[in-house]
């Protein structure tokens, strides 16, 4: 093993893959920081130009865009309150806070380093860890998932302090919009006015554009002259605030070990994990009232989470073929174009590739931190454009990012209803993030539980015997009772 790790570090002296991470790091920060141009659409882009390529020198390239665009979607939320990506929704809950008073350099900084430092600990766990870790995904079966999903969607008590109703009415809506589109087992088309483009269910990047944008440009065209009063010389201090991520050194671990842990198991994602992780460092915290009016923990435990998906998501893939997420789906094509066999033997077989691949996302988490910082620097700037301006502007940003995903028009007039109402929701204070939350879940709860259903032949009491005598399912709905627990008696004590 250690002389593969060696091979595939003397690989990396090659300039032609240093130049493909630098590239990669480049075209990764850009497509996620641009609203409805995710992760999974920039590595999809790129895999034909990668088949002239050397297997090690094309997985460097994907691998660099996959690292740095779950990144750069948090310079859009912080600056714009617009997350770049689903994996960076949770960071504008505290990012945004931040920008309004002044500190998007700090905000910038702190998602910079936390990003790198998950990102980082992950791949260390996919060198080191990645056969046992795989092993333990495999433990995963439809009721696990089904019920992985419940525990998602008791985050929502968290998520809600404000207002449990208003954020109870919220998840609920987001839980019907998730099963808009076919049935994933009985391909029964639901809720979808006969529109083609719904088929295949409402688009989580189009309804988080819609939701997170309209409204923003509304609130601000209504109130023009009441621009952020912001200093140029933030976007020259970013790096200097980095080092701050280490003043919470216990939250960076939880929150790397829940990116890991989500990321392998398959179909979860990163949006998953920051939402699980944001809740744990908000329950866990001595100030959790503090969260969602520009805390430095929130955005933390959410870069740090969505960053450590990165690892985990790669160890299924290369370890047993299985992808841990979209974006790893579509690296595992990328393998198996250069003629690469995912499995255990791929780490015998293919080992100097394989490792030459693994170093070079060490490199690419390396990368990203001064391309992004400097990209971040002008993008700080933004907000110093009047809002009279700046609106038609992310007006403009969040239609072509929405055209982009089907070049389809009828999906730029879904996000804009849906952008309608986002508006209707921050008017009337119901926070949009339970929203989100039931989308990103529900669909995956009613197609696991589907699934479950069908292999105890329709049977709920044979369901509910295997949840309660599966030691995996029964560590799920602890932690599920436990979440739902300390939400309910932060409302007691609330009332009290």
């Amino acid at each position: 093993m250690f002389s593969s790790m060696l091979a595939g570090l003397t690989a990396l002296a090659d300039p032609m893959i240093i130049l493909l991470i630098f590239a990669g790091t480049v075209f990764g920060v850009v497509i996620g920081a641009l609203p409805g141009l995710t992760s999974t659409m920039g590595v999809a882009l790129l895999v034909p130009v990668t088949f002239g390529m050397s297997p090690a020198a094309g997985l460097a390239l994907l691998g660099a865009i996959y690292c740095s665009s779950t990144y750069s979607g948090a310079i859009s939320a912080i600056l714009l309150n617009i997350p770049g990506t689903p994996a960076n929704c949770c960071t504008l809950l505290d990012g945004y806070p931040m920008t309004k008073r002044g500190e998007s350099g700090r905000a910038i900084a702190l998602a910079t380093s936390a990003s790198a430092a998950g990102g980082f600990l992950s791949i260390f766990a996919l060198l080191f860890l990645a056969p046992p870790l795989a092993e333990f995904a495999l433990r995963f079966g439809a009721q696990e998932y089904f019920l992985l999903a419940i525990f998602g969607v008791s985050v929502i008590a968290s998520l809600s302090e404000r207002n449990m109703l208003k954020g109870l009415w919220s998840g609920v809506l987001g839980l019907f919009l998730s099963v808009i589109g076919m049935h994933p087992l009985t391909g029964d088309i639901r809720f979808t006015g006969g529109i083609a483009e719904l088929y295949n269910g409402l688009s989580l990047v189009i309804a988080l554009i819609g939701l997170y944008s309209i409204p923003e440009v509304i609130a601000s065209l209504k109130s023009l002259g009441g621009e952020v009063e912001q200093s140029r010389a933030v976007g020259r201090g970013i790096a200097g605030q980095m080092l701050e991520i280490f003043k919470y050194n216990l939250l960076l671990v939880k929150s790397t070990v829940i990116g890991i842990i989500v990321g392998i198991i398959p179909g979860a994602g990163s949006s998953i994990a920051s939402f699980v992780a944001y809740d744990e460092a908000k329950r866990s915290s001595k100030n959790p009232q503090i969260f969602g009016t520009g805390c430095a923990e929130g955005i933390i435990a959410s870069e740090t989470s969505n960053n450590a998906v990165v690892g985990g998501s790669l160890v299924p893939t290369l370890t047993l073929g299985i992808p841990g997420n979209a974006v790893s789906a579509v690296l595992l094509g990328g393998l198996m174009v250069h003629g690469l066999k995912p499995g255990p033997a791929l780490f015998t077989e293919n080992a100097s590739v394989v490792y030459t691949f693994i170093m070079s996302l060490f490199i690419s988490n390396l990368v990203f931190v001064p391309v992004g910082l400097f990209i971040a620097r002008f993008c700080v700037r933004l907000i110093e454009i009047p809002a009279s301006i700046l609106g038609p502007l992310v007006i403009g940003l969040a239609v072509i990012g929405s055209y982009a995903i089907n070049m389809s028009m009828v999906e730029v007039v879904i996000m804009l209803a849906i952008g309608l109402i986002g508006y209707l929701m921050k008017f009337f204070d119901v926070p949009r993030e339970p929203l989100v939350l039931g989308i990103v879940l529900g669909s995956m709860a009613e197609g696991e539980l589907a699934r479950a259903m069908s292999l105890v032949h329709g049977s709920v009491f044979a369901l509910l015997h295997s949840m309660f005598t599966s030691p995996l399912s029964l560590v799920i709905i602890f932690f599920t009772l436990l979440s739902l627990w300390q939400g309910v008696k932060k409302q007691l004590i609330k009332a009290k």
